[in-house]
């Protein structure tokens, strides 16, 4: 353990500082009675010591602790300021390590405490009410400083745990948005693959109508003809093995060819679902000069505005909400908003991490936030290469 580790450096030291401290303050007291300056100097020490046990026994270190500065409270020995802070120091690391084992230490002083407020007579002999109402405060200071070293070790210990799990929960979030953004991929490489196949095939077919149905073609056009067919048809088995890992049904190679992945063409059918389960109006609203897009561009339009969709239903249900699509000289910018309160915390849920993911892939950028009038904007910008 890391607390093994660093224990080994500072408890002996400390203990050897407060120590000395302690020594020479207890052989200050020296009177005329060098009986007790020695019981006093020993109690010190015994006050003092323990703190080199703390790193690896803070428990035991800290019930020798409460231990010496009984004796110290029952002979009428007045504590040092050494033995104070070893004291502080002990019920501070103790608290780090095992709160609720320290009830038990607390009862000690607690106890001598009340011996001297019902007025107990300790070892020493007969008091005074003077000396019995000084014990007691001695006593109770004693006892508020375990108390309050204790508190700060346990909120110390209590704030690290909260640190720990809050990493925790952060690199839990993080490794689940990882797994979202790799999943996310493996999905738009499945429906790219469907994209560029079905125009693949497209070529090799093409290829062979042009071949059968030219009347007088040379041998050396049919032959190239028949060799981009072929080229096609290669090419689209290397790519289905290429990914096959992807898919989910893993298809052979010679499966059909899937029809091509939904566009731009059936937003109006996507709105009519979304009002459909229980949403609020939607609007297609289309401005700029429409022009054909690559159908790749045109599928991660249409799956960013599915999934803005499935997020307003999600937080706003029954909100009303607008999709607009602007053409750009080089560009589609796509606007999905809604009236609704929006979700409680951007950027954590999933479906905006993967409409971020598919706009990236396709070379464009999505923001989402709160509208400029209230409810929740997504918008993207899509690169279309139409400038080029």
């Amino acid at each position: 353990m890391r607390w093994r580790a660093d224990a080994a450096g500072w408890p002996p030291l400390a203990a050897a500082v407060l120590g000395a401290a302690a020594a020479i303050q207890a052989a200050a007291r020296m009177d005329e009675r060098s009986e007790l300056t020695v019981a006093g100097t020993l109690l010190a020490l015994g006050m003092t010591a323990p703190v080199a046990l703390a790193g690896l026994w803070p428990i035991a270190a800290a019930a020798l602790g409460a231990l010496a500065t009984l004796l110290c409270l029952l002979t009428v020995t007045p504590p040092t300021v050494g033995g104070v802070v070893a004291v502080g120091v002990l019920f501070a690391v103790a608290g780090r390590r095992r709160p609720a084992r320290l009830v038990f230490p607390l009862l000690l002083p607690f106890l001598c405490w009340l011996f001297l407020l019902i007025g107990i007579v300790p070892i020493g002999g007969v008091l005074s009410a003077d000396d019995l109402a000084a014990g007691r405060r001695v006593a109770g200071g004693l006892l508020g400083v375990m108390a309050v070293a204790a508190a700060a070790g346990t909120a110390w210990r209590v704030r690290a745990e909260t640190r720990r799990r809050d990493a925790a929960a952060q690199a839990a979030q993080e490794s689940l948005l990882a797994h979202v953004a790799r999943g996310e991929r493996a999905t738009i490489a499945r429906e790219l693959h469907d994209v560029v196949a079905h125009h693949i095939s497209m070529i090799a077919l093409l290829a062979d109508t042009a071949r059968l149905t030219t009347a007088g073609m040379p041998p050396e056009g049919a032959q190239r003809l028949v060799t981009i067919g072929d080229t096609a048809r290669t090419a689209l088995t290397e790519m289905r093995r290429l990914l096959g890992v992807l898919r989910e049904d893993a298809e052979p190679a010679t499966a059909p060819v899937r029809q091509p992945q939904p566009g731009l063409r059936q937003l109006n059918d996507l709105l009519d679902e979304a009002r459909s389960v229980g949403s609020g109006s939607a609007r297609l609203i289309v401005s700029g000069a429409v022009a054909p897009l690559d159908q790749g561009i045109e599928l991660t339009a249409y799956r960013i505005v599915q999934e803005a969709l499935t997020n307003a239903r999600r937080h706003a249900a029954g909100a009303a909400v607008d999709v607009e699509l602007h053409y750009r000289a080089d560009a589609l910018l796509i606007r999905v908003r809604d009236n609704g309160p929006g979700p409680t915390r951007q950027d954590s849920g999933h479906g905006l991490a993967g409409m971020r993911e598919r706009a990236a892939m396709a070379g464009g950028t999505v923001a989402t936030g709160a509208g400029p009038m209230g409810g929740f904007v997504v918008e993207a910008l899509l690169p279309t290469g139409a400038a080029s």
